[in-house]
């Protein structure tokens, strides 16, 4: 096969095979693509050929253009994953990012917002138009439930029970999981779906069983719902950055700082290692300790 061929074959393999989400599977080719560049441009345009040498000098070439820790990882990641395919499919013989040895990144605790931020947030979102209604069940159902973006955008109408006040969330690998939700979010949800939902889909005609919608009366996307928080925080009384993911991590913040179980919320988030679940536990005992620092009087 040539490249273009080898790479349709991983694109197949990530969708039907790994079903991976669209934004993850993009990343992988775009990661590849940016190889397939660097490979012409250095002359050596054969996926097959790469070398233990040429991944370092890819390497290099990365470092050089200060791409930060993170993303150098996750492209290495990429064609590690890429290149361990066609080893697995005997296309190659060897892995020549298998070697690769980067330096491990420093511990970076996830940012989350503390429970006044959260009261700053839901203030700011209220209002008495269509689209209010449903950027104020967009905040209640990230918050209350700590589900991902993708996953958030992916919700349909089936998936609701109103009356047990659960989810069924659609999570990575199209892992599925029920996640319970509060009277804050099923009123906000309730609402929205009469005051924006079903009167956007009848101005549009509009007809999809898809939940948040946007203006149109379309299904929301993961950059109309980055969109939606970031005029959130301007209209807010907050300085600081938002992203949907920070959602996420004050859910599973807020849980342990009240006493939720490791492995109850493990289960809520949809981890499968409970690895990735413990990094909250930090979170919570640096909470405890600026807390213990600021007002025991022999701190």
């Amino acid at each position: 096969m040539d490249d273009q061929q080898l790479v349709q074959v991983f694109e197949d393999y990530l969708v039907n095979e790994r079903h991976y989400s669209e934004l993850t599977k993009k990343a992988y080719l775009e990661d590849i693509q940016a190889f397939r560049a660097f490979l012409e441009e250095t002359g050596n345009p054969a996926l097959k050929a790469v070398t233990l040498q040429d991944a370092r000098i890819y390497l290099g070439r990365l470092t050089d253009e200060e791409y930060s820790r993170n993303s150098i990882s996750r492209k290495i990641s990429s064609l590690r994953a890429f290149y361990q395919f066609l080893v697995k499919n005997e296309e190659v013989a060897d892995n020549p990012f298998s070697y690769l040895n980067l330096k491990k990144k420093g511990f970076r605790l996830p940012n989350f917002f503390y429970s006044e931020e959260m009261n700053h947030l839901f203030e700011a979102v209220r209002g008495d138009k269509p689209l209010d209604y449903r950027n104020e069940a967009l905040v209640e159902v990230l918050y209350g439930t700590g589900i991902r973006v993708s996953e958030c955008t992916d919700i349909r109408l089936d998936d609701i029970d109103m009356e047990m006040s659960v989810l069924l969330v659609r999570g990575k690998g199209n892992k599925e999981r029920y996640v319970p939700f509060g009277h804050y979010a099923a009123a906000a949800m309730e609402e929205y779906i009469e005051k924006c939902r079903i009167p956007l889909m009848t101005r549009y005609k509009k007809d999809h069983d898809f939940f948040f919608v946007n203006h149109h009366g379309d299904p929301i996307t993961a950059g109309g719902v980055q969109y939606v928080l970031k005029q959130l925080i301007k209209k807010s009384s907050l300085t600081s950055n938002i992203h949907p993911h920070m959602f996420r991590h004050t859910f599973a913040t807020h849980l342990l700082d009240n006493g939720a179980d490791m492995r109850t919320v493990q289960e809520l988030l949809g981890h499968s290692s409970l690895s990735s679940t413990q990094i909250y536990a930090h979170v919570t005992k640096e909470h405890l300790q600026a807390d213990y620092m600021k007002f025991h009087p022999r701190a």
